[in-house]
């Protein structure tokens, strides 16, 4: 089979992440300059990632593989469509950002200064996610998804106060901690590697390699590593039971923060977690079961969780756990079509989540609350907010003909295929309750009666530069849910990648 891929050298790979940390740079270098140039600077970063990752997708889509520094860098469909969906989300939150974070009921005191900082840590958190997807050695994709931490962790603090400063550091002490079973992980698939003989010199770092003596292992062995990557990975993920950071963290980073945070960078640490345990798939094709075991967990407690929240970030928070048990459910099923499934389900939830988060946002920049219970009555002032939150949520709620019904209706037909009824019964009792929670919260917010902050006059729809990038997510939500057709030479491509069982 890898007779027939066709290796092309390519600076894209490379350009997807050098270029943002340059960015992050210059805006640094530019402090003292007109604060209207941090901006511009590092949407050119973010715009960097963009088109190298669409430079990616259509050689990929081709049939090519990008190879750079010696194979040290290799991106395959699956990398490339993380990498332009990062760079997608990415493009349209610094657009968000500009006014988002200056001006609105929502402020804090002093943040206008340190947005200089802000500007440079949004161009690096990008840069490293960006850099965890192309990277083809193993050690260095641990290294990418703590620098992830580092860098996101201060945005989460951004505000500097009390909630944001508790925040930040249990984010930080958390992942930390749970990445660190994952460097467990990595080192001890090298040393398996390496330990086989099969393999020459540094290749037994390369992950492209790995895979191909992975059957070698000791079953022993290997089960440990697949714990260790579980735990490391699934902390950053957001996977239950390892998820108590991600509450207090989407809820207290900054909005733009909030929308990669659940838009991107999630699904960059699933991305990471099903590029290493697939590896072990085809000789131990009972981790199946322990995987959608533990999607299905997910998903329930997150949703669960999500009911009894008052704060609409933190609902929507737990929202994330429980979508991102959709993707674990079906990219651990490892069979082609549970693997099309949890990845379209990953290409929607990142969009429909920045949408809702955005729309969460531009709530506070308009009345400076976000409890459900001190708002109301803001459909008629903020339409275009209202539209938008219902139309995320209906679509995560799997709304026909909205894009998360065609996804999820893909991991349904995935699981009843292997069998698996029980989770496909789970996984829609997970969906009804979802539409339950969203609605709720949207019928409180934009048609139940004014209260506390919601009553003010002044309250009215936020500037265009923030519902601008709500209107583009609210069109993708739509587009690919009446026309899937426009993903699909992408999502099968990075679907073969995954796939190893019942091929």
């Amino acid at each position: 089979m890898n007779d027939e891929v066709l290796t092309v050298s390519s600076l894209a790979p490379a350009l997807a992440f050098l270029v943002p940390v340059a960015a992050g740079v210059l805006v640094l270098l530019l402090r003292r300059g007109p604060a209207r140039a941090w901006p511009v600077v590092a949407g050119v970063g973010a715009a960097a990632v963009l088109l190298a990752g669409v430079r990616m997708v259509t050689a990929t889509i081709g049939g090519a593989v990008l190879v750079t520094w010696g194979g040290e860098l290799r991106v395959d469909a699956l990398s490339a469509l993380l990498v332009a969906l990062i760079g997608g989300i990415g493009v349209l939150a610094l657009l968000y950002a500009v006014r988002s974070m200056t001006g609105g009921s929502g402020g804090h005191e002093g943040r206008e200064r340190r947005l200089c900082l802000f500007y440079a840590l949004l161009s690096w958190f990008l840069a490293t996610m960006a850099w965890g997807c192309v990277t083809n050695n193993i050690i260095m994709l641990y290294v990418a998804v703590e620098a992830t931490t580092l860098t996101s962790g201060l945005l989460v603090a951004f505000y500097w106060d009390r909630r944001g400063l508790e925040a930040g550091y249990k984010y930080l002490m958390l992942l930390t901690i749970g990445i660190t079973f994952a460097l467990f992980g990595c080192v001890l698939i090298y040393a398996m590697a390496a330990a086989t003989g099969e393999l020459a010199g540094g290749d037994a770092l390369l992950i492209s390699e790995v895979r191909g003596v992975a059957h070698l292992f000791p079953a022993g062995t290997a089960l440990v590593t697949v714990a260790f990557l579980v735990v490391g990975f699934g902390t950053k993920a957001g996977i239950a039971p390892f998820h108590p950071w991600l509450p207090d963290a989407h809820a207290e980073a900054p909005p733009p923060v909030s929308v990669l945070l659940s838009g991107v960078m999630i699904k960059m640490a699933a991305y990471a977690l099903a590029r290493t345990v697939t590896i072990f798939y085809p000789g131990w094709p009972t981790l199946t079961v322990f995987a959608v075991a533990l999607g299905s967990f997910t998903m329930l407690l997150g949703i669960v969780a999500a009911m009894g929240q008052d704060d609409l970030k933190r609902l929507l928070a737990y929202s994330s756990v429980s979508q991102i048990g959709y993707v674990v459910v079906g990219l651990g099923l490892g069979t082609y079509l549970g693997c099309y499934g949890g990845l379209f389900h990953l290409v929607n939830h990142a969009v429909v989540k920045a949408l809702l988060f955005m729309c969460a946002g531009a709530v506070v920049y308009a009345t400076g609350a976000r409890r459900i219970s001190e708002l109301g009555g803001l459909g008629r002032r903020m339409p275009v907010t209202a539209f938008c939150f219902v139309l995320g949520a209906l679509t995560i709620a799997g709304f026909p003909p909205l894009s998360g019904f065609a996804s999820k209706l893909t991991i349904y037909l995935a699981l009843a295929r292997s069998g698996m009824w029980w989770a496909a019964a789970l996984a829609v009792a997970a969906s009804i309750l979802t539409m339950v929670v969203l609605v709720r919260a949207a019928t409180a917010v934009f048609w139940g009666s004014p209260r506390g902050a919601a009553e003010g006059a002044a309250v009215r729809e936020v500037p265009g530069l923030m519902w601008a990038p709500m209107a583009v997510l609210a069109a993708a939500c739509v587009l690919l849910g009446v026309w899937p057709q426009a993903i699909y030479p992408l999502l099968d491509g990075a679907a073969r990648v995954l796939a190893t069982v019942g091929r």
